[in-house]
């Protein structure tokens, strides 16, 4: 009987503590559990439609489906020729209103001034001419040796001489003048408006060229060379790599325990990597738990996005792979 008690009390002993180290073991991973709160969501990759901003021949694509590309990395052209056509043209309209700017400020050329010099002399000499008819006729009227209708005939053009005269002298004086301020004005607003119009053929001829608006991969190669596009029409579909985000939710209840801001730690299902983030955005409002997310008894239930930045993402996380989100506590949150 003693040698069976000498038997029965180690093995109770060890059976005790068996059971007490794991109550301990079970009460560590209580208190591991207790310092974050786990939330559950999918990646994020923003996405972009690559698009001419000018309508067009698509001419050249330089990648395909699955290639990487750098942000600001040529990809597609479009036939330059219309576009080029019309830089030339504008550069045109901008040379004749310099020239015109340029003339005007210039002002009357010297021999356009001798020219009205010369008009002026020729029309003084016309109405010498002329008045000195007239005195004559004047002078035989009153002595009766003359008709009126001489004398008026005289009088008229002696009048219409001196109207030239009057003309051509007041063609001198602008000839001498110049143009006035508010031509020149006028002048140069056309020209600042030619200058304006060959930016703008410029840039359209910039538009012609395609670029990648940011580091990432070629999702979908939506058209080929030779087709017609209209503007806005996207070409290429671009996943980019950064930033790249985390969609999560949580509950109301814990809805205080993930401000924006907070670290968090990300695990996924494909890779034992752990990335790092932190909370960038919280709605402001609540909506209903997605299918993707939650179990068919949690559907229903209110919760609140949240927007988590990744750090140190890689190309390992790609759009829509769930992971699991562990948002770390305070002590003396349970």
């Amino acid at each position: 009987m003693k040698a069976n008690r000498r038997i029965i009390v180690p093995i109770i002993g060890a059976l005790l503590v068996a059971v007490l180290g794991t109550g301990a073991w079970y009460g560590f991973g209580t208190r591991q559990q207790a310092t974050r709160l786990t939330l559950y969501g999918n990646v994020d990759i923003r996405e972009v439609q690559l698009a001419f901003r000018v309508p067009g021949r698509l001419m050249k694509m330089y990648f395909d489906e699955g290639d990487a590309v750098r942000d600001g990395q040529l990809v597609a052209e479009i036939d330059p020729t219309p576009y080029r056509e019309a830089l030339d043209v504008a550069d045109a309209r901008v040379q004749q209103a310099e020239a015109n700017v340029a003339k005007m400020k210039a002002g009357t050329r010297p021999q356009q001034i001798q020219q009205a010099q010369a008009a002026v002399g020729a029309a003084e000499a016309s109405f010498a001419d002329a008045e000195s008819d007239y005195k004559r006729q004047s002078g035989l009227f009153t002595s009766g040796a003359s008709s009126e209708k001489l004398r008026n005939a005289a009088r008229a053009r002696r009048d219409e001489a001196a109207a030239r005269l009057a003309s051509a002298r007041e063609a001198l004086a602008l000839a001498k003048a110049g143009f006035r301020s508010e031509d020149i004005a006028a002048a140069e607003a056309d020209l600042a408006a030619a200058k304006a119009q060959r930016a703008q053929a410029q840039t359209q001829l910039d538009d012609t060229k395609l670029s990648a608006s940011g580091d990432g991969i070629l999702l979908s190669r939506v058209r080929e060379p030779g087709s017609m596009l209209g503007q806005g029409t996207p070409v290429y579909s671009l996943s980019l790599r950064n930033p790249i985000y985390v969609r999560a939710y949580v509950s109301e209840r814990d809805l205080g325990k993930a401000a924006p801001g907070t670290a968090v730690t990300i695990d996924t299902d494909s890779s034992t990597k752990t990335y790092h983030g932190q909370i960038g955005f919280v709605s402001p409002t609540a909506e209903f738990t997605p299918k993707s997310v939650e179990t068919t008894s949690l559907r229903t239930d209110l919760v609140y996005r949240l927007r988590i930045v990744v750090s140190d993402a890689d190309q390992a996380l790609r759009q829509g792979m769930p992971v699991t989100v562990h948002v770390p506590l305070p002590s003396g949150n349970g």
